[in-house]
């Protein structure tokens, strides 16, 4: 299995790179959260590499993160998620908001990305808990969509993702969104 390639960037045509790693072209399908922060045609890059073999052909894609190509790999072994749908999936969102998305179980950002119906993305919220990010669900005493606006906020102020989830599984008895950022800065200063 190809697991990564190292060489100059050829060409960027999206979804499509091409990689000359000594004297052979790699034609490589990337998202385009990847294909952003390539660095600019004819210098040195490196990529990830998910080696997928069917009977009508061979198909690279390639990630600049392994936080993609892992997020990549989970997709594609939801039923009905095929590797086009996954590349869909990671441009339309980030790695960290897809994860946000799976432990606050919200298709609503799901169905926003093109080719992500309703069933499809309750079946990726069903098929994906606790697979990607850590699962937010148990947090009984703050209602869904309060959590979600909490971490916005949080986001908003300059914390990471990961920073903001784990400061509201400490939440208790939060009334209203306010109260809840202030807690959870408050928690957030303690670490």
């Amino acid at each position: 299995m190809i697991g990564r390639i190292q060489g100059q960037l050829i060409a960027v045509t999206p979804p499509k790179i091409l990689v000359d790693c000594h004297g052979v072209g790699y034609e490589i399908d990337a998202p385009m959260s990847t294909i952003y922060q390539l660095p600019s045609v004819g210098e040195k890059v490196t990529v990830l590499t998910h080696l997928a073999i069917r009977e009508d052909a061979h198909q690279l894609f390639g990630f600049i993160t392994e936080a993609e190509r892992m997020t990549f790999r989970e997709l594609i072994k939801v039923s009905g998620i095929g590797a086009r749908t996954a590349l869909s999936v990671l441009s339309g969102l980030n790695v960290s908001e897809i994860a946000q998305a799976i432990s606050l179980q919200d298709s609503s950002r799901l169905v926003k990305v093109p080719g992500i119906g309703k069933k499809t993305a309750e079946r990726l919220l069903l098929e994906l808990k606790g697979k990607l990010g850590p699962d937010l669900g148990h947090v009984a005493h703050t209602p869904a969509g309060n959590q979600h606006e909490i971490i916005q906020a949080l986001c908003a102020l300059g914390y990471s993702d990961k920073e903001a989830q784990l400061a509201i599984k400490d939440l208790k008895d939060i009334q209203d969104v306010s109260d809840g950022i202030r807690q959870a800065l408050k928690i957030l200063a303690k670490n």
